[in-house]
């Protein structure tokens, strides 16, 4: 199982996926959990792409089996319906990953948690980069004109 917001797709995301898919074998299936909106606010930011939009996309990436939305409540709730082998974490989530392996056990939840750290360093690496790219990008008059 993965975990993210997966806002603005970017190879980083894919990277993650991949990465995340590789840890449970061969014939391993990665489900993801896509990050609601209002986690995302909570956590983050506004995000720019509606949950029901980036759940889709998600789900067409190829390293991805399934596709879910989390839980508003509580993120073990999916946990505890997933039952997964391995979560992981990527490498710009800030987990405390003792807690959340406390919380876990807590729960009966027998989960190996993995922090990837690898990451796919490109120059638009990140959702808050592409914000930044656009916002600073001086397009000019009728560039958007089919748009």
């Amino acid at each position: 199982m993965a975990t993210g917001t997966f806002d603005l797709i970017h190879p980083g995301h894919g990277y993650y996926l991949e990465e995340s898919k590789k840890l449970g074998g061969k014939d391993a299936r990665l489900v993801v959990v896509v990050a609601r909106e209002s986690t995302v606010r909570a956590r983050k930011r506004v995000p720019i792409v509606p949950e029901k939009q980036r759940l889709e996309v998600v789900q067409m990436l190829k390293p991805v089996d399934e596709a879910v939305l989390g839980s508003e409540i509580d993120m073990f709730i999916t946990v505890e319906k997933i039952k997964p082998d391995v979560i992981t974490i990527g490498p710009d989530q800030k987990f405390d990953l003792d807690w959340l392996r406390e919380e876990l056990n807590k729960r009966g939840l027998k989960s190996e948690v993995v922090k990837i750290n690898g990451y796919h360093h490109t120059s638009l690496d990140s959702s808050c980069k592409i914000i930044k790219k656009i916002k600073e990008s001086d397009f000019p008059s009728g560039s958007f004109k089919h748009c």
